[in-house]
């Protein structure tokens, strides 16, 4: 049995060094990478950021009923989404149907648009506010900053820089004729020291999703395995309760020693950080959503047939830059969008100002998940450990709904338009744990005292920075050798 140990010992001792020393290079470019995401984000373009580059409605050009747009476009069921903005100086319906396909229809003469030309995506670029001197950059159809697949219906697209300090450049798409995508010159210098090593998130590599996926999962995976056999060497070698020579607790010296002693005290953190961005691949889709989010989102709105009985204001009004037609609980909607990030609704049927009770948005909540009960019904205004906005953009106040199906699905409500914000359950709300808290160390009292957070995970993170330098530095002298 001591002759097993001992072989056992030797392997666990040659596996960590050897497999430590890519490791370690790896563990220096996250804990390098993962500060700089603290502070720039990997380039989106999220609603309020496209409502602020969007022109004015032009309410008074528009000659076609939501309705007739709908029937131009030849739904059978209500859209997913309907919407009501400008391209150039035409007014035009968006409609998102609900197997995904999406149209274009003039809301001047319900002609249905096609693809846009390079002269039209230039216009597009003009009325943006930041544009100086918009030039075509090229046309794209997948690069560093569009790689994933959600842009895959909006290919191909326009590149088109604006022409001003911070170096702007939009992504507009080809077939839509939106601007689907901005970065800034900042984004993209801070991204190649930040989220693309972070991720691995190269584009020969990423526009593979699946592979791109099974990277990261392994990679992450034995860099885990690494941590842990680093920790249990650690444990073994470490004179916590017979000191080696003038009461030292490590037999080793130098960069050894720099590496036995942080390892045993950063070792948790980077053991942590491994594991949870391992969960955050859901391997074995261990958070996967239930349920068919459609026919959910159906009865919440209580109607499903390609129609809505809408006035259209005839008047334009200034900062007003999309409407979008809904339904909740049998009852229609427009919610007109506002530059500045707010939002109004109206009664679509007679242009007055509507207000939602939370009685009523609570009773089409009802019939989300049939057969199934109620049994929560809040309002939050303000964040709590599931709903805060370290990371993600989170309206307040906030309806939260939840029921007693076998998930305790949750749902998040706008008080203000009844439109459905989130979903979770409770398989999400345990990730929110291992993946926020372990990884982001998103802790409600750490947030609510920055920079407490920026503190403590800028601390962390340079503690395992040491742990890895000097670990590659060992590797690389071990290598040297031979």
């Amino acid at each position: 049995m001591r002759r097993v140990v001992r072989r056992l010992k030797r392997w666990l001792y040659l596996g960590h060094r050897w497999l430590g020393i890519a490791s370690c290079v790896l563990f220096a470019i996250w804990f390098v990478s993962g500060v700089v995401m603290m502070y720039v984000a990997f380039p989106s373009f999220d609603t309020r950021e496209r409502w602020a580059a969007l022109p004015d409605l032009a309410l008074s050009k528009v000659r076609l009923a939501p309705d007739q747009a709908m029937a131009a476009a030849e739904l059978k069921r209500y859209p997913r989404e309907l919407r009501l903005v400008m391209q150039n100086d035409e007014p035009v319906y968006r409609l998102l149907g609900a197997d995904g396909r999406r149209q274009a229809i003039s809301a001047v003469d319900g002609r249905v648009l096609g693809d846009i030309t390079a002269e039209q995506a230039l216009a597009v670029a003009r009325s943006h506010p930041a544009a100086v001197a918009p030039r075509l950059l090229g046309v794209v159809e997948r690069d560093q900053w569009s790689v994933t697949a959600r842009f895959d219906p909006l290919r191909p697209m326009f590149l088109i820089g604006l022409g001003n300090d911070a170096g702007t450049e939009l992504y507009v798409s080809q077939r839509s004729g939106e601007i689907v995508l901005d970065t800034t010159r900042h984004e993209r210098v801070w991204n190649w020291l930040g989220a693309i090593p972070h991720w691995i998130y190269f584009t020969a590599l990423r526009q593979d999703a699946p592979l791109w996926r099974q990277v990261v999962i392994w990679t992450s995976g034995i860099c885990g395995l690494v941590a842990v056999s680093g920790i249990w060497i650690g444990l073994l070698r470490a004179g916590l309760r017979r000191r080696y020579a003038a009461g030292r607790i490590t037999p080793y010296r130098g960069w050894m020693a720099w590496h036995h002693l942080t390892g045993l005290v950063a070792g948790v953190v980077v053991l942590t950080w491994m594991f949870s961005g391992w969960l955050s691949l859901n391997p074995f889709d261990l958070f996967a959503r239930r349920g068919d989010a459609r026919e959910a989102l159906q009865r919440y709105a209580g109607h499903d047939a390609p129609t809505v009985a809408a006035a259209l204001p005839s008047r334009d009004r200034p900062g007003v830059v999309e409407a979008r037609f809904i339904w909740v609980g049998g009852a229609p909607l427009m919610l007109l969008a506002h530059r500045a990030g707010s939002q109004s609704v109206v009664d679509p049927t007679s242009g007055a100002s509507r207000t939602l009770s939370q009685d009523r948005i609570f009773a089409a909540a009802s019939q989300l998940l049939p057969e199934t009960t109620m049994t929560l019904q809040q309002r939050l205004d303000q964040p709590d450990v599931y709903w805060y906005a370290h990371h993600h953009q989170r309206v307040l106040p906030v309806l939260r709904v939840g029921f007693d199906d076998v998930a305790e699905t949750w749902f998040h409500l706008d008080p203000l338009s009844g439109e459905i914000l989130g979903r979770s359950d409770r398989g999400l709300r345990v990730r929110r744990w291992l993946f926020n808290a372990l990884h982001s160390f998103d802790f409600p009292l750490l947030l609510a005292h920055r920079p407490a957070w920026d503190i403590v995970v800028i601390g962390l993170s340079l503690a395992g920075l040491v742990v890895s330098i000097s670990g590659v530095v060992i590797g690389w002298r071990r290598l040297v050798r031979g």
